[in-house]
């Protein structure tokens, strides 16, 4: 057995992290992922850095915050000098595999893994899928339906907020072949120690779950949240503008044509994806324990960001950072006998504190180019605070979670194109009181202050995280005998392999004797 720990490295799309029994949600049935809670530790105030898919799997794999790695926007070209954690494992001699919905800007950690394997032809940089592949050779390709419903036809969006049950058998659908590409790299793994990572794609839409996990749950007895049909009159103009949205029979493919039965059709989808998510879960920690793995691999259970998941009558993740739902995610460590189990820290965590983190507890060297620390005192049963706030960010929006308060900062005039929006418009919610965020106190002024908190928060953290990539005027640090030095070595020595330099690096540097 490797002296080294394996990592399992599991991350889902979209899951609200209230959809989960240990959570509290009263019918989603989740039994595998709350043995994971039980087993391990689960933050419960953990933060997406960013609300879609590529931003935040970045965040993951470098342990950068979004405005040093710079991308906001889905997919994009190779980011160049930015290492990856994969490529940290596989330098200090780990067996590497990515498998399932990556998501990734082009060509970025293919290069430092053994095994990688893309579900979606448009998401790989070669075109191509081996998800296709492995359906094509059951004759199994016509019914493929987590990117899109053949009721859609041939020009229509592939993504839709409609739900049914899936035309495949769990087995044969994309988080089932996610499981067997998974045994397959573990059986192939040898002694070698490896770190994989399992991209399940849902339960992002397609709401189209196999038929036994659609089977679990019931348009007409479905729990909705209690903001389901909150006032919106405080709420921000974009998710006004969407909800309404959904009340165009347009976009809807099944009778009934209304909004409700829409609604409910997409709740029951999206609860029975979770269960479907839950169930692959499930068999990738049978597959440790089969393999007689499980003392010696350190798993994590979290997702790229949230979904509104009916929340303000919202039916996935736009418009983003607005809610709670989407910022907050699950995040469950387990690692038998080492990890504090049922422990549950109140400390803000992050997505940028994966890799730190997992280098710590492997042994490795840091990624100096991290932005994220790592979590180790507190998945050890400690409960000192990793972070004081934990920031979410848009390319010109940003959300603050700090305590029990959640400030959402948009620019002045971000809002100019509705005449209804104040100019200066955001959002400021006690959580402690109101969990479900129907109360905007961002105009109350006895919030001011705590208003005006979060603002200054917000902006130290903006200073003080941001790597940059020329400094004028030079480092200047002084040597043995005190004296100045200038530029050369000393400069050119504290640049990361990303070609940045980190505040935070230039501070602790030779006990802060730089002037």
């Amino acid at each position: 057995m490797p002296t080294r720990p394996n990592v399992l490295f599991i991350i889902s799309d979209q899951h609200h992290a209230k959809c989960l029994g240990h959570a509290g949600h009263p019918q989603v049935r989740t039994p595998h992922l709350d043995r994971l809670a039980r087993e391990g530790v689960r933050f419960a105030n953990a933060v997406a850095n960013n609300p879609i898919c590529t931003p935040s799997r970045m965040c993951y794999l470098s342990g950068q915050y979004v405005h040093n790695h710079g991308y906001y926007g889905l997919s994009g070209q190779n980011p160049g000098g930015l290492p990856t954690l994969f490529g940290q494992f596989r330098r200090a001699g780990y067996r590497t595999a990515a498998i399932g919905k990556l998501h990734g800007p082009a060509g970025w950690i293919e290069a430092d893994t053994d095994v990688c394997l893309e579900a979606y032809a448009q998401l790989s940089v070669s075109g191509h899928s081996a998800y296709d592949d492995y359906l094509r050779g059951l004759g199994l390709d016509g019914d493929r339906d987590d990117g899109f419903l053949q009721e859609q036809g041939p020009d229509a969006p592939h993504q839709t907020v409609e739900a049914r049950p899936s035309r495949l058998p769990y087995v044969h659908s994309v988080e089932g072949w996610c499981v067997q590409e998974a045994r397959r790299f573990i059986a192939g793994a040898g002694d070698r120690p490896w770190m994989m990572q399992v991209s399940l794609p849902r339960p992002h839409e397609i709401y189209a779950p196999a038929q036994e996990f659609w089977d679990l749950y019931d348009d007409d007895s479905l729990w909705l949240p209690p903001n389901t049909d909150a006032d919106l009159t405080g709420k921000a103009p974009h998710l006004r503008r969407t909800r309404a949205g959904y009340n165009d029979p347009r976009g809807m493919l099944f009778a009934p044509k209304t909004y409700e039965a829409l609604r409910r059709r997409k709740q029951h989808g999206y609860l029975g994806c979770v269960s479907h998510v839950d169930h692959a879960v499930g068999e990738l920690l049978e597959a440790l324990d089969a393999a007689r793995l499980a003392p010696n691999t350190i798993v994590i259970y979290t997702a790229d960001h949230g979904d509104y998941a009916s929340e303000f009558g919202i039916l996935e993740k736009a418009p983003g950072i607005c809610g709670d739902a989407i910022c907050r995610i699950p995040s469950l460590w387990r690692w038998p006998g080492r990890f504090a189990a049922g422990h549950a820290p109140a400390s803000i965590v992050e997505t940028v504190d994966l890799a730190p983190t997992l280098c710590a507890l492997c042994g490795l060297d840091p990624m100096p180019t991290a932005d994220g620390v790592a979590l180790t005192p507190l998945l050890e049963g400690g409960e000192r605070a990793a972070h004081t706030i934990g920031v979410t960010e848009n390319p010109w929006s940003k959300a603050v979670l700090k305590g029990d308060w959640r400030l959402v900062h948009y620019p002045r005039g971000f809002f100019a194109s509705d005449p209804a929006a104040p100019e200066d418009f955001g959002e400021l919610y006690n959580l402690a009181d109101d969990p479900w965020e129907r109360w905007n106190l961002y105009f109350d002024p006895a919030c001011r202050d705590r208003r005006a908190e979060l603002e200054r928060d917000l902006l130290d953290w903006l200073i003080t995280t941001t790597r940059i990539r020329t400094m004028l005027p030079p480092v200047l640090a002084r040597d043995g005998d005190n004296n100045p030095v200038w530029g050369g070595e000393v400069f050119n020595h504290h640049w990361d392999a990303d070609g940045k330099l980190s505040w935070r690096a230039v501070a602790a540097n030779a006990g802060g004797n730089y002037i």
